[in-house]
């Protein structure tokens, strides 16, 4: 593009996002020179037009679309088809949406403080995907199978592992690290926690978090008790386990925090664990996080001839790390006739991949596939799709109309990257009299930032939130009316994510997606594998348009002139 000359230096890090060890990739773009002619560059979104001057992106194909992006030249391709074998298991799924919500009272076998638990939070009846679960995994032959659950964003999913694992460990009597809750996310993380706190807590279980949100020290002394020793105590200093008690039951942790633990944490183990819940599975499964997943098997896993051999023939325990002890035999509750207990699986995502090559990592025993319906990509049954045409060069000015037509709805607008989020942002915020708080969510923001904002969200001091595609992963925000696209997605999948911050619990919500002419035949054929037969267009009164048009050139200009701020102090 004329005037514009990119200079991109790229280096490799130690050191990124708090997790130590894990190579990630910097980009930092720079503008060097900018005709004033390009401004607004025609046919252009003008978010565009102005890049943040830091970003980072953890591949390098992704580096060459952020690269087009930020120059506003990337362009919707078609999205490639590949013919994927699907396994045998989910060829026959068992339909959830089948099930019909059942009031606590009438739930088989669920614990009177359970129950209580969930009417103090406000439920009186389980959601389908929720009442599935429940029948699969509680009584007579509880987790004969592992789970795998492909359900639409807000239809419960979390209260639906977390309630029969509470169950299950509710008559625990010794104090173990029992379940494993893995997300891809801190703030999804932290989510988690909170639901499986309001379950667990009145059960007398405890609930721990492992997400690089404090320092190790204080995650270690959260999690491992170093327990004293009385002098008349026979003790034997080769047997390590002696020395650390956990002091949760159940944990919820990121990949690579996990992964810290577990190599470097002494007294931290797995061997007692029976529950292992994986959610988001498709993100989990398409990054490595440091091969997180073969050590969590390995370490979980018990050979049929180890169950009979004497103690002195048992590796010696490692001092360095964890305690990396295979699984002790013996009977225990729910696993009879068994020399030790299985990993019991449960892997749950509303984009669930049907890749063999993926879901093999998981070593499923005889999985049982619940899927809401017969589409793979499925959306809430409350919400309306809708599509709203305009030129790239005026999309600021149609969004703008647009959140002033919401009035004071509590709105969530996703962007194609953390750069873009972050221009966006600025450029509403020179929107003077628009009236309407506006605050930024991404990844460039330091941890303590975005859970400021999202509780801020959460209690309404704001009405918009400006976010990447960093909150489309299972967070939840009550009250949430609408989702705006301001880039059209890609793929479905991160539709399907987006659309489902709205129409959650059953509650109604609205999508926007905002796109050129151009886009438009791309939209209705990723729309149709979602099975959204219907999304009609969005119009926006003209008057409204004609009368925020003096007031856009105004923003645009003020937003030129902290971009020729931002380019002086950063040569200074």
């Amino acid at each position: 593009m004329a005037g514009l000359r990119e200079v991109v230096e790229m280096r490799n890090t130690d050191e990124m996002c708090g997790v130590v060890g894990e190579k990630s990739l910097y980009v930092n773009i720079l503008l060097v020179k900018m005709s004033r002619r390009s401004f607004p560059h025609p046919g252009f979104d003008p978010v565009d037009i102005f890049p943040h001057y830091f970003c980072y992106q953890e591949h390098v194909p992704n580096v060459i679309t952020s690269m087009l992006s930020v120059l506003g030249v990337w362009r919707m391709g078609e999205e490639k088809q590949r013919s994927v074998p699907v396994l045998p298991w989910m060829r026959d799924p068992i339909d959830v949406t089948l099930c019909h919500e059942l009031p606590l009272d009438t739930v088989p076998c669920l614990h009177p403080t359970l129950k209580l638990a969930l009417e103090n939070m406000g439920i009186s009846k389980l959601f389908p995907v929720q009442v599935a679960v429940w029948q699969e995994t509680v009584g007579p032959g509880n987790f004969e199978r592992d789970i795998c659950v492909n359900s639409p964003t807000g239809s419960g999913k979390t209260l639906a592992y977390a309630l029969p694992i509470v169950q299950m460990l509710s008559t625990r009597v010794v104090k173990c690290l029992r379940a494993l809750v893995v997300v891809p996310t801190r703030d999804l993380a932290l989510q988690v926690k909170q639901v499986f706190d309001a379950v667990a807590s009145p059960l007398g279980l405890r609930v721990g978090l492992a997400v690089g949100q404090s320092s190790v020290a204080d995650e270690i002394a959260s999690l491992v008790h170093v327990l004293g020793h009385e002098a008349s105590t026979c003790y034997d200093p080769r047997d390590v386990s002696l020395q650390f008690q956990s002091k949760v039951d159940i944990l919820v942790a990121t990949p690579g925090r996990l992964m810290d633990h577990i190599n470097t944490t002494k007294g931290f183990t797995l061997e007692h664990l029976y529950y292992l819940v994986v959610d988001e599975t498709d993100r989990l499964l398409r990054e490595a996080y440091q091969s997180w997943l073969p050590t969590v098997l390995e370490l979980t896993q018990s050979k049929d001839d180890d169950v009979f051999q004497p103690a002195d023939s048992f590796p010696p325990f490692s001092l360095r790390g964890a305690l990396r002890t295979r699984r002790r035999c013996g009977v225990e509750r729910g696993f009879k006739d068994k020399p030790y207990p299985r990993l019991a699986k449960m892997v749950l995502s509303a984009t669930l991949t049907q890749d063999p090559g993926r879901l093999v990592q998981l070593n499923l025993h005889h999985p049982l596939f619940l899927r809401a319906g017969k589409m793979r990509y499925r959306l809430p049954e409350n919400l309306e799709s809708y599509k709203l045409i305009c030129e790239r060069k005026v999309k600021p000015l149609y969004l703008v109309a647009l959140l002033k037509s919401l009035g004071e709805e509590k709105c969530i607008v996703f962007t194609k990257s953390v750069d873009s989020t972050h221009r966006l942002c600025k450029l509403l915020n020179c929107f003077g009299d628009l009236q309407i708080d506006i605050k930024e969510y991404s990844g460039l923001q330091h941890q303590r930032v975005r859970s400021k904002t999202l509780n801020e969200f959460r209690k309404g001091v704001f009405q918009v939130l400006v976010s990447s595609d960093a909150m489309t992963r299972g967070m939840d925000v009550e009250g949430v009316r609408n989702v705006i696209n301001y880039d059209m997605p890609k793929y479905i999948k991160t539709y399907v994510h987006r659309a489902g911050r709205t129409a959650r619990a059953g509650q109604t919500g609205r999508c926007f997606t905002l796109m050129s002419k151009d886009e438009v035949r791309q939209f209705k054929k990723f729309m149709q594998k979602a099975e959204a037969s219907s999304c009609p267009e969005h119009t926006l009164p003209s008057s409204l348009i004609e009368a925020l048009q003096t007031t856009y050139q105004s923003a645009l200009t003020k937003f030129k002139e902290k971009i020729s701020e931002a380019r002086k102090k950063a040569k200074d």
